[in-house]
């Protein structure tokens, strides 16, 4: 065994004069390893600065800076889109004569033109968003983001990489910010993209706030721009329901969530079918979140159908189940929904809880209603056998309809409604088209008959049919029987057909052509409202106006048949006995034409066409003596006459023919040597004239005085 001297002597050669330094190697490691650490920092931090500087330079007269350099320890590395080639080859070349990079890793492209220009912008997490693509290149990387994100919280978080490029639409700024708004409405994975001028928007909504919002901003786009493919998925909610409320008059609410507005549109329409014709109030927010195995359009048809069986109350989902309260229809109504439930419930429902009462009915109501091909029953009747009867009543009048029959059975019924049915059906029958309403024990007959005979028979016989203790009440139109409207109608709608005044040229009584329509409608107006009628006034010319010239030769203005009416009264005082029996023979032709049910035309010629708008004669001799006329008929509508009596719906009955006769001779006879009406009286003679071949009674116009300012007035006038 060795010992201890001779392993020494062993390991001293190893520390001698040949082996020493390798002691000195971990020390040496040390200190260069310090000084790399201390110098590299200062070197990159040098090589940056060296970059930022030529960066600057390069990019003198661009919108921003172009040229972005990095330092990774003694590499370079440059990014950027340079204006052109020259530009590039420049800075490259700047930064290879630095003294300090050891490699310079180029990463710059040129600008050139995109066709098409896309620009696209994705929802990151939390507030970060990606932006990809073409930007244009006239305006900087660092404004072209103020823009964009101007109207965004300052939280917002931009990482652009779009290139710069030439061929960016009009308006890019704009468009960018408005897709980048809706952008924030989406979840993470949301993009919004710009292809020229169209944008598309696609992904989830956050909310259904939010999902609302996004509805309201895509009604109009950004100014110069369109919208292609929207594709907003509805958010997703935890609580997803449906209810529909009946309300007692029949209208409906509908509440909870709807997966898509197709299914929404869908849904309405069963709601209108519904109601029937009651409001639909619908307050659905679209969003999805319903079990997988329920389907949503089965479901809102199956809640419609349990709400059409109730009078009031609702029909609510929630919690996987459907339940139901509120007042049923009737008793067979609450048979029907317990049925439902049990039965007809869609894959994926439960039942829920059921707390439905069945009321008596108030009113009693039961209506059959004749249209085109079909009579319908709606309502209530008292039992099987009422059916019955009322079916083998109609059956023999209407063997060529369908008779449809939704009846449903309740009590409460009036006594002898089976009986006052069965009256009615052949006053229907009569009709071309109506209906026979009960409420209680009052019948109502309405529509329209085939004769106008038989409309006025109905109303006597069909009462006197009903049983006792039955109101009847029958309002039956005639084949083209006006409408009647009441007196606050009438004046509402004659204020609105005379807001605007009729003037006439200067100097001339002549009915311009746009005054056409308006009289019309008067005409029409005055027949609708027979408790009423109108009053006539001409106007006079502002002070210094000059008449204008006759554009038509054969068109007499009013200088020449105010010469005309001269020279007629001159002659009028020459020949007095002549003169009368012209002037008579005019006023016993007008007041014959003012008979009842017939509507004078003075200025009809013997070759007029009929329907055309009545107007001058074409001769002036032919126009003097239709003044004339005008101022017999005209005298003659305001002298004393018997006043019009009105039988019981209100309608005025036409005063005799003698005594309309006997008051136009009178007013003949004394105005003989009258002169001619001034300006003022013709125009309103020329208004009358029209009114009375529209068909106007003469009963129901007077002439008034010259209104003030110079425009026509007509007002209505209670009739005596």
């Amino acid at each position: 065994m060795p010992t201890s001297s001779s392993v020494l002597s062993r390991l001293r050669p190893l520390t001698g004069p040949r082996y020493g330094w390798l002691a000195g190697l971990p020390v040496l490691a040390l200190v260069w390893v310090g000084a790399a650490s201390f110098a590299a920092p200062s070197v990159e931090q040098a090589l940056e600065s060296a970059g930022a500087r030529i960066g600057a330079e390069a990019s003198a007269g661009s919108p921003e800076p172009w040229l972005r350099v990095s330092a990774f320890g003694r590499d370079l590395i440059a990014k950027g889109e340079a204006p052109g080639p020259a530009q590039e080859d420049a800075a490259l070349r700047r930064l290879a004569a630095l003294s300090g990079p050891r490699l310079i890793r180029s990463e710059v492209s040129l600008i050139g033109e995109a066709s098409p220009f896309v620009w696209t912008a994705t929802r990151g997490g939390g507030d970060a968003i990606a932006l990809s693509g073409s930007r244009p290149a006239e305006i900087g990387r660092a404004a072209l983001a103020a823009l964009v994100t101007a109207d965004l919280p300052a939280t917002t978080r931009l990482s652009d990489e779009a290139k710069a490029a030439r061929g960016a639409p009009p308006g890019f700024p704009a468009a960018a910010a408005f897709s980048l708004a809706r952008l924030r409405e989406l979840a993470k994975g949301g993009t919004a993209t710009l292809t020229g001028s169209v944008i598309e928007i696609k992904g989830e909504a956050l909310s259904v706030a939010a999902y609302d919002a996004l509805r309201t901003a895509f009604a109009e786009p950004p100014r110069g721009y369109s919208f292609g493919r929207l594709e907003i998925l509805p958010p997703t909610v935890a609580d997803a329901r449906f209810g529909v409320e009946r309300r007692p008059d029949g209208g409906l609410v509908l509440t909870g969530h709807v997966p898509t507005e197709a299914a929404r549109a869908g849904i309405r329409a069963v709601a209108a079918e519904t109601a029937e014709g009651a409001f639909v109030d619908d307050r659905t927010q679209t969003a999805r979140g319903l079990p997988a195995a329920v389907d949503a359009d089965a479901l809102a048809r199956f809640s419609l159908r349990l709400a059409g069986l109730l009078r009031q109350g609702e029909v609510r989902f929630a919690d996987g189940r459907v339940s139901v309260s509120g007042d049923a229809l009737d008793s067979q109504a609450r048979e029907e929904i317990a049925g439902l439930l049990r039965d007809a419930r869609p894959a994926g429902v439960g039942a829920g809880s059921v707390a439905v009462g069945a009321s008596p009915l108030s009113p009693y109501k039961v209506a059959i209603r004749r249209e085109a091909d079909a009579v319908v029953l709606t309502g209530h009747l008292p039992d099987a056998a009422a059916r019955e009867r009322l079916l083998a009543a109609l059956r023999p009048r209407f063997f060529r309809e369908r008779i449809v029959d939704r009846t449903r059975l309740a009590e409460g019924a009036p006594a002898g409604l089976a009986e006052a049915l069965e009256a009615a059906v052949p006053s229907l029958a009569t009709l071309a088209s109506g209906e026979v309403a009960v409420a209680d024990s009052v019948l109502t007959l309405s529509g329209e008959s085939l004769y106008r005979q038989s409309a006025q028979r109905l109303t006597d016989s069909l009462p006197r049919a009903l049983p006792p203790a039955w109101t009847g009440r029958v309002t039956v139109q005639a084949p083209g029987a006006p409408s009647q409207s009441d007196a606050e109608t009438c004046r509402s709608r004659f204020a609105s057909e005379t807001a605007r005044p009729l003037v006439f040229e200067p100097g001339s009584a002549l009915l311009k052509t746009g005054f056409y329509p308006q009289l019309d409608a008067l005409a029409a107006l005055v027949k609708a409202c027979p408790g009423l009628r109108i009053a006539v006034s001409g106007h006079v010319d502002p002070p210094g106006t000059k008449p204008k010239p006759a554009t038509d030769p054969a068109v007499p203005q009013t200088a020449s048949i105010a010469k005309n009416a001269a020279s007629k009264n001159a002659a009028a005082r020459n020949g007095a006995a002549k003169s009368a029996v012209a002037k008579n023979t005019v006023t016993k032709s007008v007041a014959k034409d003012a008979a009842p049910g017939k509507a004078p035309a003075p200025n009809a010629s013997k070759d007029a066409k009929p329907g055309a708008k009545p107007g001058p004669s074409k001769k002036p001799e032919t126009a003097a003596k239709a003044a004339a006329a005008h101022g017999t008929v005209a005298t003659n509508a305001v002298a004393p006459v018997p006043p019009a009596t009105t039988d019981g719906a209100g309608t005025a009955a036409p005063a005799e023919d003698k005594a309309e006769t006997k008051a136009a001779a009178t007013v003949a006879s004394s105005d003989l040597a009258a002169p001619e009406p001034d300006l003022a009286r013709q125009r309103a003679l020329a208004i009358l004239d029209y009114l009375l071949a529209a068909g106007v009674p003469l009963d129901r116009i007077v002439v008034g005085e010259a209104s003030r300012p110079a425009a026509l007035g007509i007002g209505f006038e209670p009739r005596p």
